[in-house]
């Protein structure tokens, strides 16, 4: 039932709009200040996220073994790349909110930066942003009614229809 509300409400569509403006905002000014501000290494991040990571109070066991382990083989050792990805990153998911085009998309890849802040250590607004982000994510394109979602979501499904046909007539 609640599920129903969030997806075709469209009072729900345009408080959701407000919510998607915000966390958007959020993270597109994060993003820009990154690439703009020209001084942007995740180094030091991850080498702290390494030396410092989320662990067991009780047995002092790190609680992300996983993560941990991968920062240290895949993330460190690409930091170049990270360091282009999490800025551009963070932007791009910003205006995809803003104008809320492929909003789902866009939150999904913001809910699993938040979570890879979190698993790091870092909580800032990331359990908030969190928070929000469920609500965006679960209410699907109705999140992006009052934007570019209104006109990209219902071309995307005819060209996906277009596809299938074709396939189907080209396999027969």
């Amino acid at each position: 039932m609640i599920n129903k509300f969030l997806r075709e409400n469209k009072i729900v569509a345009g408080l959701l709009a407000v919510l998607r403006i915000y966390l958007g905002w959020h993270w597109m000014t994060g993003g820009w200040g990154k690439i703009t501000g020209g001084g942007f290494d995740a180094g030091g991040f991850l080498t702290n996220a390494i030396a410092n990571p989320v662990a067991d109070k009780a047995t002092g066991a790190a609680v992300y073994p996983t993560y941990t382990a991968f920062i240290e083989t895949f993330a460190l050792p690409n930091v170049e790349l990270f360091n282009v990805l999490i800025p551009w990153g963070e932007f791009l998911v910003g205006v995809g909110l803003l104008v809320g085009c492929l909003t789902t998309a866009a939150m999904f890849f913001g809910l699993l930066m938040n979570f890879m802040f979190m698993f790091a250590g870092t909580i800032s607004t990331n359990p908030w942003m969190v928070l929000l982000g469920v609500i965006v994510l679960v209410a699907g394109g109705n999140a992006g009614r009052f934007g570019a979602d209104y006109y990209v979501l219902p071309y995307l499904k005819n060209v996906m229809k277009f596809g299938k046909k074709k396939k189907i007539a080209h396999a027969a």
